[in-house]
């Protein structure tokens, strides 16, 4: 869910991307991602642009910002309570953003967390999951798949919700 850049969306993450969807037997998205790629003349182009409309800027407003606070028990605004309880827990398992004004319940950080977490703390991974990750991003999905207009964030979004249920 990192801005789509040339230094890691390349060739060799769109070979795993593909070998994994190959892996999981969705024949589906791999034969649509395939597709869209080959017919556009700038595959990192096309995600960048759709990436910008769904998640940072879009008219009248974003269509799915990716924090936790914007979807889940809060009033739409960035901060909530779930960010703080979401830093709160990063600090009582040894996780510390790069920068103090980074927001803390950025999908980004949490797929880091929980990445971390699968290999330190099973138990603790489970927790997060389940109280503070599950409950918005089954909201922030839902939104995305919705209005995605790109298939590889449709793809994103579903892998996603399986390597976090397979985790439940």
């Amino acid at each position: 869910m990192r801005y789509p850049d040339a230094e890691w969306f390349n060739e060799d993450f769109w070979s795993v991307l593909i070998n994994l969807l190959e892996e999981l037997q969705w024949q589906e998205d791999k034969a649509e991602l395939t597709r869209v790629k080959a017919g556009s003349k700038d595959f990192l182009e096309d995600v960048q642009i759709e990436h910008t409309r769904l998640f940072i800027n879009a008219i009248p407003h974003v269509v799915a910002a990716p924090y936790a606070s914007v979807h889940y028990k809060g009033d739409g605004t960035l901060y909530g309570i779930i960010a703080e309880q979401t830093k709160k827990f990063y600090r009582e398992k040894g996780f510390a953003l790069a920068k103090e004004s980074d927001l803390p319940d950025h999908i980004v950080y949490e797929l880091e967390f929980l990445a971390i977490l699968a290999n330190e703390d099973p138990e603790g991974q489970k927790k997060f999951l389940k109280s503070l990750f599950t409950p918005w991003f089954e909201i922030f999905k839902s939104k995305v798949l919705e209005e995605a207009h790109h298939p590889y964030y449709r793809v994103v979004m579903n892998l996603i919700d399986f390597f976090t249920r397979e985790e439940l």
